[in-house]
């Protein structure tokens, strides 16, 4: 390697780039110039020279003692012992890139070929499979509509949910009575195989699930006839809930071990229930606060007295002020939502909004007329104005 090379800037790393940060930066680089991904005889000579220059850095990079003597001795690492040529690329072995490709009619798998190096796939850093042991059982979802009121008070409600349970049959073995799982023959009960590659590389050994057996190391030869070898049936069960007061919209009601059964005697799966709130007629909710608007007669919003204001328990009376405007707000404490929390209630707070009336007798419009008069306001009864219309 010449001198003037920059292992940090052939993978396109910082300095301080992590380990982990040069084998994604690698492995990104060696598959954009793997001589078998390229379409011509130039391009694969090209990529060829980039492909050794970059795995030639990360076998210095990827060294801990490598590394540290390249960061000291900087362009007189090779003079140091160290050299990037005295080592092939990352303990990867020499290898030569003539005969593979399409001229040799040769399918190369790149993530296979690279993924075996690192022990996964591009896609990330996988490892082997292992043979599986308790699971907990698969969590399960119910939607539950109920209305304004029961969410402002709470309410009880009985569900039926379909779930996975152990088959009564088998007892959850998955055999029929009387026989039992045996070892699989493939994997001789590990649940994993050892596969190994030859590549340009050179020769790899992966560990995979078994395929027989699914990396369960036993297989059942004789099923059981009600759950077909699977040892849980789909049942369908009752369940009484207590949905607290104040629970809003969206909200969800966790009931523990509720959902599908567990496996290999792990944990059952969780019930969530979710619930909608249908909309109120009159109220709207914010948080623990509802909000309604009310008409007054406009004789009350200018005399003043008492008004009739719905609650969720029922109309309450309210005294308004002499000379109240349209669009003012007044508020009844705690007459809002309960936390669902127990602490407290939210308030209820309305808008009162002037009812003008849309007919009068002659009587009215001229009391009316009258009292527009006292205040300078000349209103003429014979023409049809705004009361009149």
């Amino acid at each position: 390697m010449a001198d003037s090379k920059d292992y940090y800037e052939l993978l396109g790393v910082s300095k301080t780039a992590t380990d982990e940060e040069i084998k994604k930066a690698y492995r990104r680089l060696a598959k954009k110039y793997h001589p078998d991904a390229q379409h011509t005889d130039e391009d694969k000579k090209k990529a060829e020279a980039k492909f050794k220059e970059i795995s030639e850095a990360y076998s210095v990079l990827s060294d801990s003692t490598k590394r540290a003597q390249y960061d000291r001795f900087g362009s007189n690492f090779e003079q140091a012992g160290f050299g990037g040529q005295s080592g092939a690329y990352g303990g990867f072995g020499g290898f030569d890139f003539s005969g593979f490709g399409n001229g040799m009619g040769v399918d190369i798998d790149l993530d296979d070929i690279l993924g075996s190096v690192f022990g996964g796939g591009f896609g990330g850093f996988g490892s082997s499979s292992k043979k599986q042991g308790p699971s907990k059982g698969a969590d399960l979802r119910y939607n539950m509509t109920i209305s304004f009121e029961e969410a402002a008070f709470g309410t009880s409600k009985q569900i039926n949910i379909s779930r996975n349970e152990s088959c009564e049959i088998c007892h959850g073995s998955g055999a029929k009575p009387g026989t039992s799982a045996t070892t699989c023959d493939k994997c001789h009960g590990k649940g994993q195989i050892h596969i190994t590659q030859n590549t340009i590389m050179g020769t790899f050994s992966t560990v995979k699930t078994c395929d027989k057996c699914g990396g369960e190391g036993k297989v059942i030869p004789n099923p059981c006839e009600k759950c077909h070898g699977k040892g849980t049936v789909r049942k369908t069960k009752k369940i009484d809930i207590n949905i607290p007061a104040g629970i809003d919209n969206g909200q969800a009601i966790s009931l523990r071990g509720e959902g599908d059964i567990g496996k290999k005697g792990g944990p059952n799966g969780d019930l969530f229930v979710v619930v909608n709130v249908t909309p109120h007629k009159i109220f709207k909710r914010e948080g623990l606060n509802i909000f309604t608007e009310i008409k007054v007669p406009f004789t009350k919003m200018v005399l003043g007295g008492s008004i009739k204001v719905p609650t969720l328990e029922g109309d309450v009376d309210f005294d308004i002020p002499e000379g109240t405007q349209t669009g003012t707000k007044f508020k009844l404490k705690d007459k809002g939502i309960s936390s669902i929390h127990g602490r407290g209630r939210g308030n209820l707070e309305f808008t009162v909004k002037v009812d003008i009336p849309k007919k009068l007798t002659d009587e009215q419009r001229k009391i009316l007329t009258e009292f527009a008069n006292s205040f300078g306001d000349e209103v003429n009864p014979k023409k049809k104005g705004f009361f009149g219309r």
